[in-house]
């Protein structure tokens, strides 16, 4: 690697409804994972803060969050609330890129699932053991677990479940 600090930064939430957690299929199109499921979220792109106004002098503030909504909005349709950290991995991809990825746990708040067909081709609502009958990307499921640790209030870091 050239630069070693240049990642590609992504966010992830896994959203929460009624006790069960939204898993959604990516596109066979997809570059990474085709055909997996795996929970939403995207990439944070320049663009998605230096056209608004610094909330101090040189900062901007909420920018995961602001991203992770947006993500989540246009893949799902999806509204969501309470965003809390959960985890965080990196990976080297086949084309080299490294990717550093902040996993999430947020609450839905409103919305009617309608999916971003281009990139994702269903969805489901599950429980925790709902979620191993899924095709998931690797680490997904841990993740899942850690999440509802959390909600009982049990903080951890990530590990093999």
């Amino acid at each position: 690697m050239e630069n070693k600090i240049l990642h590609e930064v992504v966010i992830t939430a896994i959203v929460i409804k009624d006790g069960k957690y939204l898993v959604t299929k990516r596109s066979m199109q997809e570059k990474r994972f085709p055909g997996m499921w795996t929970v939403p979220g995207g990439k944070i792109e320049t663009d998605d803060y230096v056209n608004l106004p610094k909330d101090t002098e040189h900062y901007w503030y909420n920018v995961l969050e602001q991203v992770l909504r947006k993500e989540v909005r246009s893949e799902t349709g999806l509204e969501i609330k309470n965003i809390a950290y959960v985890t965080s991995l990196a990976r080297v991809h086949e084309d080299k890129n490294p990717s550093l990825v902040i996993s999430c746990l947020a609450d839905y708040d409103s919305g009617e699932i309608k999916l971003q067909e281009d990139e994702t081709v269903d969805h489901a609502w599950v429980t925790l053991a709902e979620a191993k009958n899924y095709q998931l990307i690797d680490g997904i499921y841990d993740e899942l677990v850690m999440a509802e640790n959390q909600r009982k209030g049990i903080k951890t870091e990530w590990r093999r479940a």
